[in-house]
């Protein structure tokens, strides 16, 4: 009998990218930058900031996220009662592989290279469970899905929610170290 399939997203679920662009927000806008600025939306969706979103596709954007409390430990407890697959849509910005790749190897260097996919669209891999932050993503997702709680989906209704890491582990009922 096969191990049971786990998908999970890097942005916002691996990696945080919401102090980067609340830094770089308040850099070009010129004022702080307010969590109910952006609550149930992403932050290039604040008035005047959709130009922000065109910082995805520089090279080095993804490459210094700090890594989400507790992922490193659950997805490595993960992987010893399931076969995990980290799934990143990277296409639409293709100066992310690199840092994400590197990202990957520092922060999470038990993952080998053969459970990294980088895609265009999600819904065509096939698994158990898939850990995400987008809506879009679950829409096209045959399995589970685990809705990983950002700012842009709190209104979200209609998936299983997670709002960390050990939400996660509870969730799969894995016994932990933390």
């Amino acid at each position: 009998m096969r191990q049971k399939r786990i998908l999970i997203d890097m942005d916002e679920v691996m990696a945080d990218v919401i102090p980067k662009f609340t830094t770089i927000y308040e850099r070009e806008m010129g004022k702080p930058l307010l969590k109910e600025d952006y609550y149930g939306k992403k932050i290039y969706d604040v008035e005047g900031a959709k130009h922000l979103r065109g910082f995805l596709s520089e090279k080095g954007f993804f490459a210094d996220l700090p890594v989400m409390p507790n992922s490193r430990e659950v997805i490595q407890e993960l992987m010893g009662e399931y076969e995990v697959f980290i799934v990143t849509a990277a296409m639409e910005f293709k100066n992310s592989f690199v840092d994400k790749y590197e990202w990957l190897e520092k922060h999470f260097p038990f993952i080998h290279f053969r459970n990294i996919v980088f895609c265009g669209q999600k819904g065509m891999i096939k698994a158990d469970y898939m850990i995400d932050d987008h809506v879009r993503n679950m829409e096209a997702f045959e399995g589970h899905g685990l809705l990983y709680t950002s700012f842009h989906n709190v209104y979200e209704k209609r998936y299983t929610r997670v709002n960390n890491w050990l939400e996660i582990r509870e969730f799969f009922k894995i016994e932990g170290a933390l």
